[in-house]
Formats: C-alpha cells, sequence, structure tokens
C-alpha cells in the first residue's frame, strides 16, 4: 500500500508522530476529503475485504466508501506510522425500532496511546469529528456534538446528545478482530433489503460548517442552522451533484 499517496489523498502533510494530536488531524483530514457513500452496492459492484482493491477505489480512483472500506483502510495507515491499533467489532442502534444491529454489524477502530484507549472512526457518517476517549461517563466535547461513554454488561456504549438527551450510536466490546470476521456482514449490508445500506443511494461529507449530502435523488446542504434542500432531475443532474460537491466520478477506470 503506497502510504504516502494515501496522506496525499486526504491532504495531510502534518506530523506523523503516534500521539493523541497526531491521530485527531489525521481522522480530521480523512472525514474531510474521504466521502461516506454505498454507490458500488446500488451500481452491482461487489464490496470486497480486499484492502488492494479498496485502496485503488478510494486512493486511486478518488472514491469513498462505507466503514469496512473507510476504517478497513484507516487502520493500515495508522499501524504503518506506528500506532497501537485494532478493529473492533460495533452493533449500530436504531432509534426507530429500539435495537442494535448484528454482530460486525460496523467496523470502528481502538488506538492506545500512553496508557490510554480511545475510539476513532472515520466510517460511520455523521460521528465525532475527533477520537473519543475510552472513559465512562466522561461527557466529551466535540465539534460535532457532545458525545459520551458508558458500559452495560462488558459492552461499551458510545452516545450522543441529541436535544438534551444521550442517545445510543452503537456498542461494542473492546476485543481486537480480524479483517475478514467482518466478511459476512460486509456482504449483508450490500444484498439484504433490511439493510439501510440498500434502501437508496448515499454519498455524504461534513464541511467546516455542516454537510453536504446526496440521498436518492435530495441534495442536502447544511451549514449552522440553515438546511438547503433540492430534488434532483434525473441521473445526469445527480452525476453532476456527484462530481460538483465530491468530485465522485462513477466507472472511472482503474488505475494502476
Amino acid at each position: 500500500m503506497e502510504f504516502a499517496r494515501y496522506l496525499q489523498r486526504i491532504s495531510y502533510t502534518g506530523p506523523l508522530d503516534p500521539c493523541l494530536e497526531v491521530l485527531s488531524h489525521l481522522q480530521r483530514a480523512h472525514l474531510y476529503h474521504i466521502p461516506f457513500e454505498n454507490l458500488d452496492i446500488h451500481s452491482g459492484t461487489p464490496i470486497l475485504l480486499d484492502l488492494d482493491r479498496i485502496f485503488t477505489k478510494v486512493v486511486a480512483n478518488h472514491r469513498g466508501g462505507f466503514c469496512y472500506e473507510l476504517n478497513g483502510l484507516f487502520v493500515e495507515l495508522l499501524s504503518f506510522l506506528g500506532f497501537q491499533v485494532k478493529r473492533i467489532a460495533a452493533q449500530v442502534y436504531n432509534p426507530g425500532s429500539g435495537l442494535y444491529g448484528h454482530p460486525y454489524d460496523h467496523l470502528a477502530i481502538v488506538a492506545e496511546l500512553e496508557g490510554e484507549e480511545y475510539l476513532t472512526d472515520v466510517g460511520f457518517g455523521e460521528f465525532a469529528q475527533g477520537p473519543l476517549k475510552l472513559e465512562t461517563g466522561l461527557i466529551q466535547e466535540d465539534v460535532r456534538g457532545r458525545f459520551r461513554i458508558t458500559e452495560e454488561n462488558d459492552f461499551l456504549i458510545v452516545q450522543k446528545e441529541i436535544k438534551g438527551e444521550f442517545v445510543p450510536e452503537y456498542t461494542f466490546q473492546n476485543i481486537g478482530r480480524a479483517y475478514q470476521e467482518y466478511a459476512s456482514m460486509c456482504s449483508y449490508h450490500q444484498t439484504d433489503p433490511n439493510s439501510h445500506f440498500t434502501q437508496k443511494r448515499l454519498i455524504s461529507l461534513p464541511t467546516e460548517k455542516g454537510r453536504i449530502t446526496l440521498s436518492g435523488n435530495v441534495l442536502k446542504i447544511s451549514q449552522e442552522e440553515t438546511v438547503e434542500e433540492s430534488i434532483l432531475s434525473g441521473e445526469a443532474e445527480f452525476h453532476a451533484m456527484l462530481w460538483k460537491y465530491f468530485r465522485v466520478r462513477l466507472n472511472k477506470p482503474t488505475e494502476s
């Protein structure tokens, strides 16, 4: 894997020491330059847990991806830079049903720095911009909101404050997992009609003051307290917006 090219992809030129400050800058750079998206699922292109293939897609072909791809790559970059990291398997909370998803529903990363552990995640859409310390009960301020981690029955629960109430985002056991352990759920999220990833096309990227999201045929641009939505007229406009806001072109030839 060409890690220098990876750093160029996220426009990161800062220090590379394995410390909390660098981890924070790397996570932020990743989130602001590589979109969260499921477009391959809707174009019939299989997503495999093959890091070389994912690197070509995300870095060489300037695409985004979902958690198995984005955090799958990010953990390799962090490890190369000397960070002590492990993949963890999370179950995503569904506020509609009040239930958590399947095991291995989400791939995230835990990094150990000077005896403390931090959750870092570049593959969960609207989430914390910086690493979250794995200290239960601690309310952590982030530019994307206030977060808290609680513990229940050997599971850690990541919560975000929404309208004054802390609501679960996902839950996980702090146990390192092998990459291929996520293969079954990676397939599920591409094929099962019950997966929210199969419902509609989605691509999303944070901005300094909000977020730009293209979901189905709706373009939503949020900035501080304002939200603008527009309905796209068809495929031509969809692809035009992909390029305008995300610099993504589908069906781009694979580059070596």
